[in-house]
């Protein structure tokens, strides 16, 4: 699973600018359209969102992951980039009993506890008040690497999980696993880009509306996925080979149909 946010322009009213807000853009102007902010929490492997919060632009991503990740559950591997790291929500995602695999920034300190065999190790997350730690914190494993793909790159990756032990795990597994977030930002292109339309705003006029139409298109998109998902263990198929176009094409197509018959015919 992963874990992110993404922004939707809605319908500039009053009433939707009043609740909702605009984030601001160059020379203190303001964007065109009020947003929406939707956190979402996806299957990498499926593209299925499988559960949301919404909230206002102003509303920061971390506030509402923090609803979120309640919702996770054993079994899970909850996937993460550095911007939602800090201790409070990491410690509520743990306490779910969610593995969780999150990116840290560099200048967050980690001291060594103990080296692994794999080359990862063992360092300690703690609350922070005024610059100073607080309690005995929480043991993580931490793995650091960087990426030789041919370009320019002297970025390391840092990233910690609360999978300590390298035999269920090993540091490259991990560093595999963690590429798979990326997908989260495939699935809310679906969303906005394939299944909205480029460049289309919501067209609800109030707030209640808007976080209405917002959930069609999730409760939409989560059913197109899932029928991909069936045709594609049908076909002993990885999802990521069935075209989402061409299945929303189908549902549409199918949809259109339906609207031939009476209703006295159903």
């Amino acid at each position: 699973m992963a874990i992110d946010g993404t922004c939707l322009d809605v319908a500039d009213t009053v009433v939707n600018d009043g609740f909702f807000g605009r984030p601001g853009v160059n020379k203190g102007e303001q964007a065109a359209f009020p947003q929406a902010r939707v956190v979402g929490l996806v299957e990498c492997g499926t593209h299925a969102i499988f559960d949301a919060v919404t909230g206002t632009c102003s509303t920061g991503e971390v506030t509402l992951a923090g609803e979120l990740v309640e919702r996770l559950q054993p079994g899970m591997l909850c996937l993460a980039d550095r911007g939602f790291y800090g201790f409070p929500l990491w410690n509520k995602a743990r306490s779910t009993g969610a593995d969780l695999l999150w990116r840290m920034r560099s200048s967050q300190r980690l001291d060594v506890v103990e080296v692994l065999e794999d080359g990862s190790y063992l360092s300690n997350v703690f609350e922070v008040h005024n610059f100073k730690r607080r309690g005995e914190g929480l043991v993580v494993r931490v793995i650091e690497y960087s990426l030789d793909d041919g370009r320019d790159n002297d970025n390391v990756y840092r990233l910690i999980t609360t999978i300590l032990d390298p035999n269920v795990a090993t540091a490259t597994d991990l560093a595999v696993a963690y590429s798979q977030r990326w997908e989260i930002e495939s699935a809310f292109d679906e969303l906005k880009t394939q299944q909205r339309g480029a460049r289309t705003v919501l067209r609800s006029k109030s707030p209640e509306l808007v976080l209405q139409e917002i959930w069609g298109h999730l409760c939409c998109h989560y059913a197109i996925r899932t029928l991909m998902w069936e045709a594609a263990d049908h076909a002993r198929v990885d999802p990521d080979r069935v075209s989402f176009v061409t299945a929303l094409r189908i549902a549409r197509r199918s949809i259109s149909a339906a609207r031939d018959f009476s209703p006295s015919d159903h």
